[in-house]
């Protein structure tokens, strides 16, 4: 039985998730808090969050520059621990309860990240930048190599797999950091201002590459952006502010480019 605070929580959770495209939950988090530093240096930087993401959808967190977003990011991808109390729950697992190599083996086994500055080995390949997870994961090599090969030609870089990264074009080089995200199959995949770096064109094609190959229905993608130009490919948008979740909201559409002053006000200005 639920007691009154726990009910509480799971009903700010449920009025946050405004209806429209809800399926099955991928990512529960309930009372999760973020506290950096000791006495008056002390800064909260997640205060108290209660969100549910669901599975099939790419979903985007949004707002101010400082306001938890990375954070946030980092504490469901089980890079970063959330204070005690609260609920990490990631396709079933609690990632807040979880602890050194358990933790690290989840996050191997579950998510792919995506980042803003692509973090691709420099002396390496295409091909071999996105195997990487596979043969730190003990994939033998050739096995990594093909598995890396087929995900790079599904994003239309089949004919510069032995590119290395100085030899790609910023658009490029973030469809290898995609293929390095999605080459072991992960259920969560998590993106950290995946088009900052990227022209409107690269940006928007990144976006659309991310749609057709991370979304599925046993899959979940949250991208934290403070770009509008891609806010319209998201099927829920989450603002937060001071640490909080304070709206979501569902997008009904199909992922067009929408008029000036469309898509929740871009956010709410971010």
């Amino acid at each position: 039985m639920l007691d009154s605070s726990t009910a509480e929580r799971e009903m700010v959770a449920g009025v946050l998730a405004e209806p429209g495209l809800e399926g099955e939950v991928a990512i529960r988090l309930r009372d999760v808090n973020k506290t950096f530093g000791t006495g008056e240096q002390t800064v909260l930087a997640l205060r108290g969050v209660d969100w549910d993401i669901y599975r099939g959808q790419l979903t985007m967190l949004v707002g101010p520059s400082g306001c938890g977003k990375t954070t946030l990011l980092s504490v469901v991808a089980g890079i970063l621990d959330c204070d005690r109390g609260g609920v990490v729950e990631v396709f079933g697992s609690d990632v807040a309860r979880m602890r050194g190599g358990a933790k690290t083996r989840f996050r191997m086994d579950n998510i792919g990240f995506v980042f803003q500055q692509y973090n691709l080995l420099p002396a390496l390949t295409a091909m071999e930048n996105a195997s990487v997870p596979l043969i730190i994961a003990g994939v033998p090599r050739p096995r990594a190599l093909e598995r890396a090969r087929e995900v790079l030609t599904s994003l239309g870089m089949g004919n510069r797999l032995g590119s290395l990264p100085s030899q790609l074009s910023g658009g490029q080089q973030q469809r290898v950091a995609i293929a390095r995200a999605l080459v072991h199959e992960p259920r969560l995949i998590v993106c950290d201002e995946p088009t900052a770096a990227l022209d409107h064109e690269s940006g928007q094609a990144v976006m659309r590459l991310m749609r057709d190959a991370a979304v599925k229905s046993d899959r979940s993608v949250l991208v934290v952006s403070h770009d509008s130009r891609v806010f319209h490919f998201a099927d829920r948008m989450a603002r937060m502010d001071d640490g909080r979740i304070v709206q979501v909201r569902s997008q009904v559409g199909s992922a067009q480019e929408p008029e000036a002053g469309d898509v929740w006000e871009a956010a709410a200005r971010a």
